[in-house]
């Protein structure tokens, strides 16, 4: 759960690439600043004798305030938001594009733009997903922007950072239980999975293919995802700056192709058009220059 410049310069972000082989993770990664001392190790945010919320049994209202209160956290730590309001309303219209088509879980989904010139996205839990202008600076076109933000909606989808928190406080010896006198301290521990651990191989590509069953269902074209995931690759760019090893992102295109070659096709995967497929390159430039 965690997922490039016209410079020569590779993506600080993609869970998409790994650092090891030139590819990471589409996973959540972490965003582009340094956790507060406070929030490292996460051990000490959690005092003797707390008890921790029953996230096996977290009801969509517990997982959209402990979203909210990672929110807070994350803006408290260093995470500055776009102010531009044309940029913000671009990208929310793309995501609730998407929702609409493909989402089946029924909570309010907040699309939000990080100011940060690395390439990055992630998603946190009860709805909330970021990209960061440096993302949508690196994508060619609409239909490559809704690529990534439909694998983050597809980690909510299958709630990848609940588990992971879960999975974690077992792992520690706590007790599963929370409740707002420690909901930010619980927030934290997601905020520091976020940054020290790379999603697992099979969450990515469970979120690739979510991703790709919403980017379809939303009438985009399909090969948007593998596309800017070969982009990104390109030599010349920069090796991601954060760890992630698996699952390498030649592997993950490979799958991806091969669930549109064999699965159901939308009009785009028939005939693509620039305009209502997303792939309309000058649109999308002046779109998003609008900041």
């Amino acid at each position: 759960m965690e997922y490039p410049q016209p410079a020569p310069a590779r993506p600080s972000w993609f869970k998409w690439m790994s650092s090891a082989t030139l590819a990471t993770t589409m996973a959540i990664t972490a965003p582009n600043f340094t956790p507060s001392a406070q929030a490292i190790p996460f051990q000490d945010l959690i005092f003797r004798g707390i008890q921790v919320i029953q996230l096996s049994n977290l009801s969509s209202r517990e997982e959209q305030a402990l979203g909210e209160q990672i929110h807070r956290n994350l803006q408290q730590q260093g995470m500055k938001l776009h102010r531009g309001q044309a940029l913000n309303q671009y990208v929310t219209r793309i995501g609730q594009r998407l929702v609409d088509a493909g989402a089946r879980r029924r909570i309010p989904y907040i699309f939000q733009v990080v100011d940060d010139d690395s390439v990055n996205a992630y998603a946190t839990m009860g709805g909330r997903v970021y990209v960061t202008t440096g993302l949508i600076a690196a994508a060619d076109n609409e239909a490559q922007l809704a690529s990534v933000i439909g694998h983050e909606i597809g980690h909510i989808e299958r709630q990848h950072l609940v588990k992971q928190i879960r999975k974690t406080m077992i792992a520690q010896g706590l007790a599963t239980a929370v409740t707002g006198s420690n909901r930010s301290q619980v927030a934290n521990i997601g905020i520091s999975l976020l940054v020290s651990r790379p999603q697992g191989r099979a969450d990515e590509f469970e979120a690739d293919s979510e991703g790709l069953r919403i980017l379809r269902e939303a009438d985009y074209a399909s090969s948007a995802m593998p596309n800017f995931m070969r982009k990104l690759l390109n030599p010349g760019r920069q090796t991601p700056t954060f760890l992630s090893t698996h699952p390498a992102v030649p592997d993950r295109i490979v799958r991806l192709e091969d669930e549109i070659r064999s699965g159901p096709k939308n009009e785009c995967d028939r005939t693509p058009t620039l305009a209502s497929c997303g792939l309309n390159q000058a649109r999308y430039r002046q779109l998003i220059g609008r900041r």
